[in-house]
């Protein structure tokens, strides 16, 4: 059965897409730690992190820095942080959370947004591509 990323990536669930190319998709999480929080997300659903081939894993960290970089632009933030965790979606993906503090990156914490919200926030990252 197809995950929900892999849902998002064919259309059949819309997402607030911030960039995708052939391989990667980055979009904003609907259940979020921060304003901004965003999942870049392989294309090719695979379950672990560490059981991507090589090239395909060094893919992934690089889109990851090119969006961290377009957030740190564009959420207030001290910094980006990053985290793989995998056990709630069986298919790869990257957290990068804009932190305040420590606090933003417990899972446990979440914040609640607007569809207007989301949508303004993905636009403004994506323009800093």
């Amino acid at each position: 059965m197809a995950s929900i990323f892999t849902k998002i990536i064919s259309g059949e669930i819309p997402c607030y897409k911030i960039a995708e190319d052939e391989n990667f998709i980055a979009f904003l999480d609907v259940n979020p730690n921060a304003k901004g929080h965003t999942l870049c997300v392989p294309k090719v659903e695979i379950n672990k992190i560490f059981d991507m081939d090589e090239d395909l894993y060094l893919g992934l960290m690089s889109f990851s820095k090119k969006i961290a970089k377009a957030l740190e632009k564009s959420i207030d933030c001290k910094r980006v942080g990053v985290a793989v965790v995998g056990l709630e979606v069986p298919h790869v993906h990257v957290h990068l959370i804009p932190l305040q503090d420590m606090d933003d990156m417990r899972f446990q914490r979440k914040i609640s947004l607007e569809k207007l919200e989301f949508e303004q926030i993905a636009k403004e990252i994506a323009e800093n591509i």
